[in-house]
């Protein structure tokens, strides 16, 4: 399940159905991918054909990223089963 969000934008989208504040041709990508996410129950369940799901490195070492367009990531931690910590950003 998703707990928190990093990303108001994101958080807005879940919770409100707002999606203003997202790319419009990615908000269809953007949902399922957080449908996918609060579904799962380990981050490996997000390793699914065309998402790019791969854990991260570096400063951000314990977060996870899938991908959304070329640029853009969603990024989140895990704690027990729940995702945490969900953000969309362009990390490259």
């Amino acid at each position: 399940m998703i707990r928190s969000f990093r990303s108001r934008a994101l958080q807005r989208f879940w919770e409100r159905d707002d999606s203003s504040r997202l790319p419009p041709d990615r908000v269809k990508r953007i949902a399922m991918i957080l449908d996918r996410l609060d579904a799962s129950v380990h981050p490996g369940d997000m390793s699914l054909p065309g998402l790019a799901f791969h854990p991260l490195s570096g400063d951000m070492k314990g977060r996870y990223a899938v991908k959304v367009s070329e640029n853009r990531r969603i990024t989140f931690a895990w704690d027990r089963e729940d995702a945490v910590q969900v953000d969309l950003e362009d990390y490259h």
